[in-house]
């Protein structure tokens, strides 16, 4: 539910179906039977946006791997001119742990592509809205022209990702000038 101790007292409601959490913006002592009806009207019908976890934006946030919270995810995720690379991971997690440092050399090798976000999201304490993530880790690519994502299954060796990388990427065909060649 994402609920700490400095939220309560709280009202939480919860769809299970679609794993979605709601909270109400006033404070108990402000609630009435009418804001609580209108509350859960708006959970039902749809127009209260859900509740994600996220923890506090980076300070900076300028390495070779970008750290996207939950607060950030849309802006950073779904910006049309740039492909995004997400690693959705678990501190606990020895997968997670055995790719970290792969992740970083992929993200200092392409720290100069302003256009190429190698970027990593642990889901332990953020969430993004229609984002489900059911194993550990889980490696999203958001290219600029398919913000839908796509899952990455492949290898997971640093050649693995830069190859995988200049066959998907709509930016690294642009900057190589083979979109280009295929326009003609």
């Amino acid at each position: 539910m994402g609920v700490k101790d400095e939220h309560l007292p709280t009202l939480r409601a919860i769809l299970p179906e679609k794993m979605s959490k709601f909270t109400h913006e006033k404070a108990p002592a402000d609630m009435t039977v009418e804001s609580i009806g209108t509350f859960v009207d708006g959970v039902k019908s749809g127009t209260i946006k859900p509740f994600l976890k996220s923890e506090p934006v980076p300070e900076p946030n300028d390495g070779p791997v970008t750290v996207i919270v939950g607060n950030e995810w849309e802006k950073i995720v779904k910006d049309p001119t740039k492909d995004v690379l997400v690693k959705y991971y678990a501190p606990w997690c020895g997968h997670c742990k055995k790719l970290a440092p792969i992740w970083d050399e992929l993200g200092e090798f392409y720290k100069d592509n302003k256009d190429l976000v190698i970027a990593k999201f642990d889901a332990t304490v953020n969430e993004a809205d229609g984002v489900q993530i059911k194993g550990y880790p889980t490696l999203i690519f958001y290219p600029k022209d398919n913000k839908d994502g796509v899952n990455h299954d492949g290898d997971r060796e640093l050649e693995d990702f830069k190859n995988w990388l200049s066959k998907n990427s709509p930016v690294l065909k642009e900057s190589s000038g083979e979109a280009k060649k295929e326009d003609l």
